[in-house]
């Protein structure tokens, strides 16, 4: 909205002329998310804390710990990430550019589903919210919607292509596979998030790590002549997802003053579905797809253990990890939850420098 209304009098003060620069938006929409979280967080927390009460439902099967530790903290931080993201986007993007629309659709449909899964575990006081199938059937619409919008918004010789990491100029047609594809990346990552989401501020640092990742890979991937430096896919349009990506670093950073242990709020569903909706939504628009399961591979790990774990117990009846996901696995063995949330915290950045080089080494 700024440089709709700023920019055009730059003619007359020239200072207005920053709103031109992408990196100068992109600060500004960091800037703004960090201070909405800073200014509003606390009343946003209060005002869940007594809509819930007893707060979220925790749990009866998992660590010990966590009934004594966790309850009575309220959940639905999301709405406050939510908030500060969407306000910084609008106010610091270019209202035009179809893709910022298309990962925005992404993020809050997926927020709105992850609140109503959050609403109903609080009021039926049951770990048991929004049905699966339904969930999913949800989450589908809304990517299928999304996909269809970034291929048509996508230039003819990119649209339907899957990059490969590491290989210049390859780029393999995956012409009417590729929306169930993307659908897939983007339900994919979402769900992944959300798995990830079980100790005080283990999934936001990660998303941020994987945001500020992606901010470099947006705005590299929108610059033609960094693009082709790289021998990276140019994709036209998508370097404004930098400021997107901006506003999602500052919302991670202000939830996490919250968040860090011992939490004052969780961001539920309502936060971890839209954040990983909204990465793997990044990721289509910029053709790195694959890149995200490098940068967001704790994601991965994480979801591979849970599917691990009950594909064994249905076939042979035992477990492989004494509880999934993984991060509760080592809770079990008796690590204590900030070792587990700040090692897998450098896990996610050493995951994140490897992403960063497949731009480089090609």
């Amino acid at each position: 909205m700024l440089y709709h209304l700023l920019y055009p009098l730059a003619n007359q003060y020239q200072i207005f002329n920053l709103f031109r620069y992408v990196t100068f938006r992109t600060a500004g929409a960091v800037l703004t998310a960090l201070l909405f979280a800073f200014l509003f967080g606390p009343s946003i927390i209060r005002t869940l804390k007594r809509k819930q009460g007893r707060g979220q439902p925790i749990r009866s099967d998992g660590p010990e710990t966590h009934v004594l530790t966790k309850q009575g903290t309220p959940t639905m931080g999301g709405i406050m990430i939510l908030m500060s993201v969407g306000l910084s986007t609008l106010l610091w993007a270019k209202w035009d550019n179809g893709f910022v629309w298309a990962v925005l659709l992404v993020t809050i449909g997926f927020g709105a589903i992850g609140f109503y899964d959050d609403y109903m575990k609080v009021t039926k006081r049951s770990c048991d919210g929004f049905a699966g199938r339904k969930k999913l059937a949800a989450e589908c619409v809304i990517t299928l919607l999304a996909s269809l919008w970034v291929v048509y918004l996508s230039t003819e010789n990119i649209g339907t292509g899957l990059a490969i990491p590491f290989l210049k100029d390859t780029l393999i047609d995956l012409g009417l596979f590729y929306v169930p594809f993307a659908m897939v990346v983007m339900v994919g990552a979402g769900n992944a998030v959300n798995l990830t989401d079980g100790l005080d501020g283990l999934a936001i640092v990660p998303v941020m790590i994987a945001s500020a990742v992606f901010l470099i890979i947006a705005y590299l991937s929108g610059h033609a002549l960094f693009a082709n430096y790289l021998q990276i896919h140019h994709t036209p349009g998508s370097g404004e997802l930098t400021v997107f990506c901006g506003a999602m670093v500052g919302a991670a950073m202000g939830f996490l003053w919250f968040n860090a242990p011992p939490a004052q709020v969780f961001m539920g569903d309502t936060g971890s579905l839209a954040l990983g909706g909204a990465l793997g939504a990044i990721s289509v628009v910029t053709k790195h797809e694959l890149v995200l399961g490098i940068v967001g591979g704790l994601f991965v790990l994480e979801t591979v253990s849970v599917i691990i774990q009950v594909a064994s117990f249905k076939l042979t009846g035992k477990r492989v990890f004494r509880m999934a996901p993984l991060h509760h696995h080592f809770e079990k063995k008796g690590w204590a939850e900030p070792t587990v949330v700040i090692r897998f915290w450098i896990i996610a950045m050493i995951l994140g420098i490897i992403g960063l080089t497949t731009l480089k080494l090609r």
